[in-house]
């Protein structure tokens, strides 16, 4: 018998750490304001494409990995990626099914998700908070999410991550 053995879990690491350096790059006071949530793009390509794989203990890992990057409110991006997962786990195989712009309206009311997560913890540590920093970043994720499924997809199937 032929035994199917995993295989991509560095590249699945690999693609999660990119998407930190794509956190923290310098960017313009102009276009900070736009930087999209790339782990949490990351992590809904990877929890539809993989699903068995990637999963809400992941996503709670690289979300304490933002959280300490960033030295944010520890257990924030952690709660909001998890949470984030549990929905794409459960919707996974209708989301597939979609094309591409519809998965992209679908993903903008992820990021919506996390960003509704992230406004809420906010308001219980009494953070102030500007409108327009944190519903930006999810309608440019909405429009980088076709070029992203389209280079992931092509690094999972390069590499033959299953």
């Amino acid at each position: 018998m032929s035994e199917i053995v995993p295989r991509g879990r560095l590249v699945i690491l690999l693609s999660i750490l990119l998407a930190y350096v794509l956190v923290v790059i310098p960017l313009p006071d102009w276009a900070r304001l736009a930087r999209p949530e790339w782990v949490a793009l990351v992590l809904i390509y990877w929890c539809m494409a993989v699903p068995q794989r990637v999963g809400v203990g992941v996503a709670w890992l690289a979300g304490l990995g933002q959280d300490a990057l960033q030295a944010g409110l520890l257990g924030q991006q952690a709660l909001a990626y998890a949470l984030l997962a549990l929905v794409v786990l459960k919707l996974h195989q209708r989301i597939r099914v979609y094309p591409l712009g519809q998965q992209a309206l679908i993903v903008l009311g992820l990021l919506f998700l996390v960003t509704l997560v992230q406004v809420w913890t906010n308001g219980l540590i009494g953070r102030p908070m500007s409108v327009h920093s944190y519903w930006l970043p999810p309608v440019v994720g909405m429009l980088l999410w076709p070029w992203l499924v389209v280079l992931l997809r092509g690094v999972r199937r390069y590499y033959g991550v299953q």
